[in-house]
Formats: C-alpha cells, structure tokens, sequence
C-alpha cells in the first residue's frame, strides 16, 4: 500500500474556505486509490477543522524547526509526500530530501501566492497591475518551491500560462487541478426563481480578497437597493472580525450573518451571488458553489478568471460599480436572464470541473512521474541546484569560518 504524507499549512476547514473544500477531495482523491493517507500540520487545531478519522485518514501534529520531524517522517517512510502551500515546502521539503529521498515530492499551490500578492500590491497602489509587479521576493521562494518539487498542482489554467510565460517553467513539473465536482452528486432540482429571495455573498474574512470584496460591496448596495429598495444582501464567512460585524446595517438591509451552518443552503435561498472581487488568483469556491446550487452570480474579471473556459458565464462579469449593481438588478428582475445563466452553469460544470476525469488525470500524473523519477528529476537541473543551495551553504560557511577564527 503507497503511503502519502500531506503537510498542511493548515487544518483543513472545508465549510470555512475554497482550500479546506480542495484539500479535502485531495486526500479523498488518495484514499479512493487505497493508499495510507495522513495528514500532518504545525497549525493549531481549530473549532472549524474537519474530523479526519471520518475519512480514514490519520493526523499528527508536527514542529517548525525542529529535528523532531527527522525522526517523525523517517518512521512513517512515505513514498509520496504533498506540501499544502510552498511555505510547507521550505519548512519541510529538505528534511524529506534527506529522510526520504526516493519520495514523490508534490507541492499543492492551492493558488499562486506571488500572483495574489502582486495583484494586492497593485490594487493598493491604485493602478493596473503588471508582469513587472510579480518579480517580488515572495515569487522567487514560490517558484523556487515550484522547481524542487517533482509535480506542482496548478489550480487555474490562467497560471498554468503565466508559469510558462513569465517564468519558463518546464510543463513537465506542472499538473491543471482545478476544484473537482462529483457531476452525479449535483442537486436534481434546486429553489425556483420565485422561492428565492435577495443577494448574498460568503468568504473567509481572513481572506484578504475577501474582505475587500465586502468593502467594494459597501459602495455597490446602494446602488442596487436604489433600484430594488425591499432587497437585502446577506454576506456570510468564517472569522468575522469586529470591524466586519460593525458593517452589519438592518435598516440598509446589508446584513453581516457570519458563519453559515450549509454554505449550499444559504446558497440555494439566494436569487444572486455577488462576487465583486478587485484581486486574487486561483479560481473562486462561492462562484463554484453558486453554479453547483444554480444560483446566477455577478462577479468581475478577476473572480471569473479561468472558471469557464471561454464558455458563456453563468451569470454577468461587471468590473464597475454601476455595472455590477445594474447586471445584478436584471437578473434579480429578469426571470429569464436567471434560468439562461442557470443553464450556462451547468455547461461549465460538465466542461471543466468533472471529478471523475480529474481525479483519473492526476493519478495518471503520478504513477507516470513515480515511474520514470530518476529521469524526471535529471531533467529539472535548475531544481536540483535550488536543492543544494536550499540553505545557502556558501554564505553559513563563510559565517562560521568567521565566527570560528574570532
């Protein structure tokens, strides 16, 4: 039986974000294979996380830092061991490569974390952003992450792109994964136009992008109720902070409800979804979530991005403010506007987001690339140099030949 250890950067929390939901059909992924999983983080428990041992799944909770770790993973002996986020990846990656050297090495990017940042950076700085904006310290670590690690697994084909454009990565070090849909678990029917009801929203307030969304939707609301002043809009999210719950307005009717219990029912009782968001990678959980529970969504570029393939979106893509709030209105209005983008949600959903077909590709990925790991790994020269450099041996040796000559 193959053996995989997965490092979490976190516990996985599928009813609190989009990368708890895709962390969780991973392991999933694993066990249906009848491989030995166990998932292994330095992050404290918290009250949303998921309960492994319902999944067959087995949990150990590790140090930063620490040799402890060396003894650790050379008992547990993986034959595969996937990184959640490439800081996992340089906390942990060398220690595997001495431990377990002959290990298949997966890095899970989840999204591009350089590509967010300087999308954030951009959107702080009030201007476009730029290729030039990427060339940041975070993308060096990342991409370095990306290059010692045998496959990285790509969220967004918009990525996959600018890997391969902006920084040359070699194809063969890449994987597409977007989220996987199980096609014969979609709801037969969901809530009829007419017994749904008002606008909603639902993120991780942590999520930077997400509480931006929510303060973008502090100047669309009004906007939309000028037109539709009986309409509510309901924003859920794990972690509200204070300043998130002091926005909470009845008598605007822009509503700040928290934690929701079934992030599809809330869905499902909503006649819109709002998205308004101004930066961010990877592809987007709720708009996922609003085409599984066919509720229309409004969103921007950038939440849109590489979700649909080219294919009609399944709702509107409005980047300014009198845009947006004038698309949500009509669909909210308009019966037939809300079933066509019901029906190019489910198109998008058989095109792109097929469990089946995913999950086949990706193990298909592996095997291959455990099977010709020698070859695979003399082919990534650059990698095998970002290992041997991985803790600047030059430099801590000249520092030690000083200190010692003191």
């Amino acid at each position: 039986m193959k053996k995989v250890l997965v490092i979490g950067y976190v516990w996985p929390e599928p009813n609190s974000s989009a990368a708890g939901t895709h962390m969780m059909s991973l392991l999933n992924a694993f066990r249906a294979q009848n491989w030995q999983v166990e998932f292994a983080s330095p992050a404290q428990k918290t009250e949303h996380m998921v309960n492994l041992d319902d999944y067959g799944i087995s949990s150990a909770t590790i140090t930063l830092n620490c040799s402890s770790f060396d003894e650790y993973v050379s008992d547990y002996a993986p034959d595969m061991v996937m990184f959640d986020r490439f800081m996992m990846e340089e906390q942990f990656g060398w220690r595997i490569d001495k431990h377990c050297p002959n290990a298949l090495k997966i890095l899970d990017t989840e999204d591009l974390q350089c590509l967010r940042n300087a999308r954030h950076e951009a959107h702080k700085g009030n201007r476009e952003f730029n290729h030039s904006d990427l060339h940041s310290d975070i993308a060096k670590r990342e991409i370095a992450a990306i290059l010692r690690c045998d496959i990285s697994l790509i969220i967004s084909s918009f990525e996959m792109q600018l890997l391969a454009d902006v920084f040359k990565v070699d194809s063969r070090l890449l994987h597409h994964l977007p989220f996987m849909v199980d096609l014969t678990a979609l709801p037969v029917q969901t809530k009829s136009f007419a017994q749904r009801q008002h606008f909603m929203t639902i993120g991780n307030f942590r999520h930077a992008p997400n509480w931006d969304a929510v303060l973008y939707l502090q100047q669309i609301w009004p906007l939309i109720r000028k037109q539709l002043p009986q309409a509510e809009l309901h924003i859920y999210g794990s972690y509200p902070p204070p300043k998130a719950t002091a926005l909470n307005n009845p008598k605007t009717g822009f509503l700040i409800k928290g934690w929701a219990d079934d992030a599809y029912k809330v869905m499902e009782d909503a006649r819109v979804c709002l998205s308004p968001l101004r930066f961010g990678a990877g592809i987007k959980g709720k708009l996922l979530e609003a085409m599984i529970m066919q509720t229309p969504s409004v969103t921007t570029s950038i939440g849109s991005e590489a979700m649909h393939n080219d294919l009609p979106w399944a709702g509107t893509i409005a980047d300014e403010a009198q845009q947006f709030a004038d698309a949500a209105v009509a669909l909210y209005q308009d019966q037939l506007l809300f079933k066509k983008a019901q029906k190019n949600a489910q198109a998008i959903l058989n095109a792109t987001y097929d469990k089946t077909a995913l999950t086949a590709n990706l193990i298909d990925k592996i095997i291959t690339t455990e099977d010709q790991l020698t070859a695979h790994r003399e082919a990534n020269f650059t990698g095998q140099m970002l290992k041997h450099h991985t803790m600047r041996s030059t430099q801590y040796m000249a520092q030690w030949i000083e200190a010692k000559n003191k």
